[in-house]
């Protein structure tokens, strides 16, 4: 069954990044000029997938889709370019989709569960991470699972189970021509998700808050205002 669509004006959405992704360009400090960066840049475009998204395209990405001359252009880009072994929730391993919440407290719960999965595959939660948040509007049609009766597979806690349901609607709404999907968070009762299809969606991205989110020896976490 096709979610029915919903008309939103969201002006402040929230996507964490890491602050280790949040920084000038890494290269700028090795160069004395222009020339020289755009050697190394050209080097460095080799192996990062967001520089041959912008230059040649990837294999489910066209460069004519992707953001170019606005702030925060990289990280619209990246969101598109880089994927997760075996995808999200509405995307698999050949295009990746840019997520974010309509709280940060939702945000954080979400960029957490991820970071405790990671921690519980090596058995060490003894972890500090500053994430950034960055802010985006989104205005139009966007299909909506809020919607829906029941509880769609696709909104599952385990991703074993709810996201090839998820990719698989995902992929059926994009051939429809769905800008995204509006969910219900599957992380934090109550809690809204947005996930957009396409990268010219994603408008005025600026800096919002920073938060720290510690691990100390277990699965809990704390997140403070960093």
């Amino acid at each position: 069954m096709t979610p029915p669509e919903a008309t939103i004006c969201q002006q402040a959405t929230v996507r964490l990044v890491p602050t280790a992704y949040y920084k000038p360009p890494v290269l700028a400090p090795l160069v004395d000029d222009d020339e020289e960066l755009a050697i190394l840049a050209e080097i460095e475009g080799l192996t990062n997938r967001r520089l041959r998204a912008q230059s040649t395209g990837l294999p489910g990405l066209d460069p004519r889709e992707l953001a170019f001359n606005v702030w925060g252009q990289s990280y619209i880009n990246a969101a598109f370019a880089y994927t997760r072994a075996g995808g999200n929730r509405f995307n698999d391993e050949s295009r990746g989709a840019w997520y974010c919440a309509f709280e940060d407290l939702t945000a954080i719960d979400e960029v957490a569960f991820h970071k405790t999965r990671e921690l519980a595959a090596i058995g060490v939660f003894e972890e500090e991470t500053v994430y950034q948040c960055l802010l985006a509007a989104f205005v139009g049609d966007f299909h909506d699972l809020r919607a829906m009766t029941g509880s769609p597979a696709c909104l599952g806690k385990d991703p074993e189970n709810a996201y090839p349901e998820g990719q698989a609607l995902a992929a059926a709404l994009r051939e429809y021509g769905s800008r995204g999907i509006i969910y219900p968070s599957a992380r934090r009762a109550g809690g809204t998700c947005l996930v957009a299809f396409q990268p010219h969606l994603v408008q005025n991205v600026r800096p919002g808050a920073r938060w720290k989110l510690v691990w100390n020896g277990s699965p809990q976490y704390t997140a403070v205002a960093d």
